[in-house]
């Protein structure tokens, strides 16, 4: 999800500029998490929670949520993300004897790394990267979502500061003022001779 530091007041049509290092609290984030999960599990016919497990649920979750930067080098990070595979071939080294050994690169050290997993664990780990059916891998909300061109439109304008532009700039002649030397009256120019 790629959250604008920013919000647009319909009201007064401005640019509201938010704090570039907060965004929500995460720990409310887990609690409206899991209200919405066991909201949605409560609604749907096939799925439910018996309230012997629901009882043993921690009531304290945790959701992912950092800051990757700001504009274009994030909008790179998340494409990556978004349109490629969890693994790539050319990062499984091995798959013999029931076991999986890849590699990958460590965000936070910023190192590749080595792991050797059973078959299936290495399977559940890919697994866990699916999203289930319905589910979009990302969402587009308030002026970035489709049907928000006009604005989105307005946004730009009011951020690039100068409304005018976009606006056709009129073309003003000006036109050859001549006084008089004895009267100071403008004088119009009648004929144009070519002398030698």
């Amino acid at each position: 999800m790629i959250v604008p530091c920013g919000a647009f007041d319909k009201m007064n049509n401005t640019w509201r500029t938010g704090d570039p290092e907060y965004l929500f609290n995460q720990q409310a984030l887990a609690r409206v998490w899991r209200a919405r999960i066991f909201e949605a599990m409560t609604q749907h016919d096939t799925l439910y929670l018996p309230d012997y497990h629901r009882h043993k649920m921690p009531t304290q979750w945790v959701v992912h949520c950092k800051k990757i930067g700001y504009g274009l080098p994030a909008l790179k990070y998340l494409s990556r993300y978004l349109y490629r595979g969890v693994i790539s071939d050319k990062d499984i080294i091995s798959t013999s004897n029931g076991r999986v050994i890849f590699k990958y690169q460590d965000s936070e050290t910023n190192t590749t790394k080595y792991r050797n997993l059973p078959t299936l664990a290495f399977l559940l780990l890919i697994l866990q990267h699916v999203l289930p059916k319905g589910l979009q891998r990302e969402r587009d909300y308030g002026f970035l979502r489709g049907n928000a061109k006009a604005t989105l439109f307005r946004i730009m304008i009011i951020l690039c500061r100068s409304p005018n532009w976009l606006a056709p700039k009129k073309i003003q002649k000006h036109i050859a003022i001549r006084p008089c030397p004895c009267c100071q009256q403008n004088m119009s120019c009648v004929r144009v001779t070519l002398t030698i």
